[in-house]
């Protein structure tokens, strides 16, 4: 029903306004052109451009003043006709007088319909209550920029989950441009297949967060890349318990291509003239020395040949037994060796023999030694009685080194050592 009187009420008033639309339309424009005439900025540059501006300005509300005065008039002789009856209407039409017709613009019928489903619904401005209102609730928005994770975390689905699997992100940030990339990344879409392939391959969750978070590049990684990498090592006879440890302790190990480590694997077994089940156990031990630069590498044998006077196959038994010998502090190796060999006057070939000595707390052999020739028991020669060998005398913890080697209390060691 209200429909129906809607478009009856929206026929009379075509009617009465059709025939003057094209008026209204006119005066619309010229109200328009006055409002954008005022807009228009004026650039002055000099006098006269000021006043040319101001008259200007001051034409365009009196065009405005006009415009705005007739459409007021207008539209009160419109509501005046519509005030009319029909018998008034009907009389002046007899009389030769035509009822005033107002230019106003026409009604669009789609603008005057009625939506009864929307009134039912709740006004934007109606009030609430209390508990609605806490209901409510406002996303976060992300922070344009930031010089910390912390703050995306939220926001991030990729690093929320990165920081579950243990992902330190205080680490990450410290490496430039690595933030912003976590963050254009999908968990989906590039994190997750390639924990899929370090799981695949036999490493364990619990080493997730330490691989992303010492190598996050790793999740840029092309997939068949790694893979042909890991296919590398297995040609090469590591088996996939090896190839997982390789990994979880050295993260960038799938990171490099596969010439480069083959040239590697080639420089170990050729440089130190090792066979290749030697050359794959040292690689498997400390996988380091596939990703580390070889500098340090070559500065090491140079300083074990030249400097410490080893030949070479005792520079290979040691290798052998301590690959951490070939990337060690040149410092601290030359000085644990001139203690060792210098004043505990042990001879090349036995450090050769017992190279976890190389690898000690030089503090440690220094107190021990001390201490056994403060007893009278510092012998380390094995053709000799009451021989104490170099792998016990640092690898015992102090009681035990105590009891079995000096013969001796730990309250005696410790009271000796701040005699020092």
């Amino acid at each position: 029903m209200a429909s129906s009187c809607t478009q009856l009420c929206l026929q009379c008033r075509r009617l009465i306004c059709s025939k003057t639309a094209a008026s209204t339309w006119q005066h619309i424009t010229q109200v328009r052109h006055c409002t954008t005439v005022t807009r228009v900025p004026t650039k002055f540059l000099s006098g006269a451009s000021v006043i040319r501006g101001n008259d200007t300005a001051t034409q365009a509300r009196q065009c405005w003043k006009q415009q705005i005065f007739c459409y007021s008039d207008l539209t009160a002789k419109h509501l005046e006709t519509e005030a009319m009856g029909d018998k008034d209407i009907e009389e002046l039409s007899k009389a030769n007088v035509v009822p005033y017709k107002s230019p106003l613009l026409p009604v669009i019928e789609s603008q005057m319909s009625l939506d009864l489903d929307a009134a039912g619904e709740n006004s934007a401005l109606e009030e609430i209550s209390d508990e609605e209102a806490v209901c409510i609730s406002i996303p976060a928005a992300m922070p344009p920029e930031s010089t910390s994770l912390r703050d995306y975390v939220d926001q991030s689905d990729t690093l929320s989950k990165l920081v579950q699997l243990g992902v330190n992100l205080w680490k990450i940030e410290q490496r430039p441009n690595v933030g912003s990339m976590l963050l254009r990344l999908d968990f989906d879409t590039d994190v997750a297949p390639r924990l899929l392939f370090l799981k695949e391959i036999g490493v364990e969750d619990s080493r997730f967060g330490y691989i992303i978070t010492h190598n996050p590049f790793i999740l840029t990684e092309n997939l068949e890349n790694l893979q042909a990498r890991v296919s590398f090592l297995k040609s090469r006879n590591f088996s996939p318990e090896s190839i997982a440890s390789m990994v979880s302790r050295a993260p960038y190990l799938l990171n490099f291509s596969v010439k480069r480590l083959d040239n590697r694997l080639g420089f170990y077994q050729e440089k130190l003239n090792l066979s290749a089940s030697n050359t794959r156990n040292i690689v498997t031990r400390l996988p380091r020395l596939l990703c580390g630069s070889l500098e340090p590498v070559k500065e090491n044998l140079k300083v074990c040949e030249i400097e410490l006077g080893f030949k070479e196959n005792e520079i290979q038994q040691i290798v052998v037994a301590v690959p951490k010998v070939l990337n060690a502090n040149k410092k601290k190796l030359t000085q644990i060796f001139d203690f060792v060999h210098n004043t505990m006057k042990v001879p090349h070939h036995l450090i050769a023999k017992f190279p976890q000595v190389l690898n000690a707390k030089f503090l440690r052999i220094k107190e021990r030694h001390f201490f056994l020739t403060y007893l009278g028991k510092a012998q380390y020669d094995p053709t000799l009685p009451n021989y104490i060998s170099l792998d016990r005398l640092v690898s015992l913890p102090d009681e035990t080194f105590c009891t079995q080697l000096a013969s001796a209390t730990l309250e005696d060691f410790h009271l000796f050592l701040k005699t020092l």
